[in-house]
């Protein structure tokens, strides 16, 4: 996985998994990935602390392959705080305090489905299954929430949902919260399923995010359309 501050001009250079990378060579290559690269490479040189380490920053696109995608959650930017960020939206590393965010969903988890709620974070499981855990924003710095939004990560993470809106059909995407459901809107709903929710966190779990059954629905329309369910203990 590149470093932040790598800047992989060619195919060759560019360590991504295969099958998106083959996807998403043009983003690698456009000017305004030219410019996040190099507006990382300064922060670093300036002594600011990144999340997650550069060989994490794609991890979500490494763990869950591009024909093996069933399922999307959209969030925002990776935690700020150090040893949180690994890459996958809302999963924090083994051993980390679970985040009040995905404490909601384990909640939502276990009164859905009937699953007892797990005492670590990590979501990597989820996304060996086929759940691509996509944040909008790749990075973030150290104690900034949000400190990295606009500087073109957006883009890239849009042409993975276009891709994916226009190559693939039968996925369910789980847009929660109104950032998630703004940026959702390029999927067509004909051919895929999209359920919205409030944000999981502890603002607005309980306007609408508990209760709403999005992790049984997301697998009744699975099994609809011919595939198996996800298992989703962690």
């Amino acid at each position: 996985m590149p470093d932040a501050s790598d800047h992989p001009a060619t195919e060759d250079r560019i360590q991504l998994e295969a099958s998106w990378k083959a996807r998403l060579l043009a983003e690698f290559e456009a000017p305004y990935m030219a410019s996040l690269r190099q507006f990382l490479k300064q922060e670093k040189q300036a002594g600011k602390v990144i999340f997650p380490p550069g060989r994490e920053i794609f991890a979500a696109l490494d763990h869950t392959p591009f024909e093996q995608v069933k399922v999307v959650i959209l969030g925002q930017d990776p935690y700020h705080g150090p040893g949180q960020a690994h890459g996958l939206c809302f999963s924090v590393r083994p051993g980390v305090d679970i985040p009040p965010s995905l404490q909601n969903i384990y909640a939502e988890l276990e009164r859905d489905l009937g699953l007892a709620r797990p005492r670590q974070g990590d979501l990597s499981a989820w996304s060996e299954r086929g759940v691509l855990l996509l944040n909008a924003v790749l990075t973030v710095e150290r104690h900034k929430a949000g400190a990295h939004q606009g500087k073109g990560w957006e883009r890239f993470t849009d042409a993975v949902i276009q891709r994916l809106n226009d190559e693939r059909e039968h996925l369910v995407f789980l847009l929660w919260g109104s950032y998630a459901q703004a940026k959702g809107k390029i999927v067509d709903t004909r051919r895929h399923l999209v359920l919205k929710a409030p944000h999981p966190s502890p603002l607005s779990a309980y306007r609408g995010f508990i209760g709403c059954g999005h992790f049984s629905k997301t697998n009744a329309y699975l099994v609809a359309h011919g595939q198996l369910p996800i298992d989703w203990s962690t």
